[in-house]
């Protein structure tokens, strides 16, 4: 009596995680991974410290890492934690290049954009906190802006934060806490200066 074989229901039958597993480090298509997560992508390299006139430029290096490494993405953490984790490694770099650029090279610092929609006394608070949310966070190292800004402005949890960064979890809790302590004083700071500019 001979039994038909099917070499895909042997592997379910053994192992049923098997073909699952291989169906799950199938990378999604980049230009949908690039459509979900641009603006998060510029957002966060803003946050971190990349020139608003910049992060265009930055977001492209940011997405030309995710293109290229898209098939080693093994699902171990969200993409957006990973692709995070990309962006925080290339603002770094960033950093690094403009503190090497010689005195007065240096462009304005611009908040983050609003909406044009929206009435112009808002546009103009709105902007005003943005640019005060990015002279405080400037006001951190940059340790502890990382793991504020995941932790704070994104909503990642210690263990999302870790796997992104590259750390453990009780190192991203004592940075958290630096990090809230250090921008709660930067805004106490700020708002001294404000009242005093009131006067």
């Amino acid at each position: 009596m001979s039994v038909a074989f099917s070499a895909e229901a042997f592997l379910l039958e053994v192992e049923p995680g098997i073909l699952r597993a291989t169906e799950r480090v199938t990378p999604p298509p980049f230009a949908a991974v690039y459509d979900e997560h641009a603006r998060f992508v510029w957002r966060t390299l803003v946050r971190l410290g990349v020139l608003r006139d910049d992060a265009e430029d930055v977001v492209q290096e940011v997405f030309l890492v995710v293109h290229r490494r898209l098939a080693e993405f093994r699902h171990e953490s969200s993409l957006r934690t990973w692709i995070y984790g990309i962006a925080a490694h290339t603002a770094r770099n960033y950093r690094r290049t403009r503190d090497r650029r010689p005195p007065g090279a240096e462009e304005p610092k611009d908040g983050v954009p609003a909406p044009a929609e929206r009435r112009p006394d808002a546009l103009v608070a709105k902007a005003q906190a943005a640019e005060v949310l990015v002279r405080v966070l400037e006001e951190l190292g940059h340790d502890s802006r990382e793991v504020f800004v995941l932790a704070e402005l994104e909503g990642l949890t210690a263990a999302e934060i870790g796997v992104a960064l590259g750390l453990s979890p009780n190192t991203v809790s004592s940075r958290l806490r630096i990090a809230r302590k250090s921008f709660d004083e930067a805004v106490r700071r700020h708002r001294a200066r404000d009242e005093w500019r009131m006067r």
